[in-house]
């Protein structure tokens, strides 16, 4: 959860289906407070999409009802990927976007992510005016100002159409077959026909929402499924979203899976080749080592933040920089997309194996990803800033990171939801890394009991 704020966490509001926050009434109040903030003179219009969970269709009623009542219009998309609600908010000059989606989650969850009419997520201060604007008892507007609601038939042609534009009109994958594990989510219905309609042969695999089985097993979030499928299929690539569809990792006929740090680095590479790259690359605290020294070795600078989307592209737009993403496959081209989008940056990727005539793999080379290893060191009931400012933590801190030399890298992170210290160390050597993670490990315990 993000720091003054209630409701909203780094990606909007999320929760357990039928549980506060993720009631119908609460969307039907932050429907009207968005409204409210957002165009406290009434008017505009609100589009709103959603993935395939069942409970998408209860809290778009209820969302629909909020803006309404605030005298806003809707325009119901359907489901639809997160980035396509983006660019069509931006595109058609909407006051706010709304996806109702818990993205990599499980079925039971969901979620509710607001974006400006700029297609980008809101800024901190603005979800700050919502939430006291929830505060405040709802009023509905006069009865010849409430707000209409109409679908909008064409948004899954105008979102392919835009897809197909980030690359070049002579752009073709005829020869590719490639499979796409669409996370039975928001991307079923369109990233199949993207690939398809650039000349590709396309197998689709986990493109049967059933309202249930989203993220269930597939998906980004379990790449060993997208890595059978390329190899059972006898396919030359292939490409796993998730459930909203702003994720993606890829695998290769020979089984290797490309987290988003390697697909982050091959469009950093083509950007550069072609003298397109602006600013430095962004990615967060999480973002491998590997990636780092690679992007160096190019001439290419390297910028972290905070974990979160939302925080890379913030450093982003201060930066000048057009290209940035996290290690989970979220990956944004500013060059074509306002946020992250899996199929903008999977079809970035393939065209560069196209047009470079180069295997994934040997794209990649030049990246040597380091060991990472992640433990969790329980807090004991300590505070977490406490913890963090322990003086003997901090030096078994500097000693470990002198050990590991400048081929290793530590992160101590508290975790925004649970009682929890992360524990992360990098290295030259996976062995060696493991038990400097323990040793950390052990530290913070110590550190915990003080």
């Amino acid at each position: 959860m993000s720091e003054g704020r209630r409701w909203f966490g780094t990606d909007g509001v999320r929760g357990c289906v039928g549980k506060g926050p993720m009631t119908p009434k609460f969307a039907l109040k932050l429907g009207w407070a968005a409204a409210r903030v957002l165009r406290p003179e009434g008017g505009g219009v609100a589009v709103i999409g959603k993935d395939t969970r069942l409970s998408g269709y209860m809290f778009e009623s209820a969302l629909e009802a909020g803006f309404a009542a605030a005298g806003m219009n809707i325009r119901l998309l359907g489901p639809l990927p997160t980035p396509a609600i983006a660019q069509i908010t931006r595109s058609s000059d909407a006051a706010v976007g709304v996806v109702i989606s818990a993205s990599h989650n499980p079925s039971e969850d969901n979620g509710i992510k607001l974006f400006g009419s700029d297609g980008r997520k809101l800024p901190d201060s603005i979800e700050l005016e919502i939430e006291k604007m929830l505060a405040i008892p709802m009023k509905t507007v006069a009865g010849e100002l409430i707000g209409q609601a109409q679908r909008m038939e064409d948004a899954r042609d105008r979102y392919v159409s835009f897809c197909k534009t980030t690359l070049p009109a002579t752009a073709s994958f005829a020869g590719l077959k490639i499979v796409l594990d669409c996370a039975n989510g928001a991307d079923y219905a369109v990233a199949p026909r993207v690939f398809r309609e650039l000349g590709a042969t396309v197998v689709a695999v986990a493109a049967q929402p059933d309202g249930h089985n989203i993220n269930d097993g597939c998906g980004s979030t379990h790449p060993e499924h997208i890595r059978e499928a390329v190899c059972s299929h006898g396919a030359d690539y292939g490409f796993a979203f998730d459930g909203d569809g702003d994720r993606v990792v890829a695998a290769d006929s020979e089984g290797r899976i490309y987290g988003g740090d390697e697909l982050l680095y091959v469009i950093a590479m083509e950007r550069a080749a072609r003298q397109a790259l602006q600013g430095p690359v962004v990615g967060t605290v999480m973002s491998n080592l590997g990636l780092e020294q690679a992007l160096a070795r190019a001439g290419i600078g390297f910028e972290r933040t905070q974990v979160g989307d939302r925080y890379v592209l913030e450093r982003l737009s201060r930066t000048g920089g057009i290209l940035g993403g996290e290690n989970s496959g979220h990956i944004i081209c500013l060059d074509c997309a306002s946020t992250g989008d899996g199929i903008v940056a999977a079809l970035a990727v393939t065209h560069r194996i196209v047009t470079s005539r180069t295997a994934l793999v040997e794209l990649c080379r030049p990246l040597t990803m380091r060991p990472q290893v992640l433990l969790d060191a329980p807090l004991n009931g300590r505070g977490r800033r406490e913890v963090m400012n322990d003086v003997a933590l901090a030096q078994a801190v500097a000693e470990i990171e002198a050990r590991l030399g400048e081929n290793g890298r530590v992160l101590l992170r508290p975790s925004g939801t649970q009682p929890l210290i992360r524990v992360m160390v990098e290295g030259a050597d996976k062995t060696v890394a493991m038990a400097c993670a323990e040793e950390l490990r052990a530290a913070v315990e110590t550190a915990a009991t003080r």
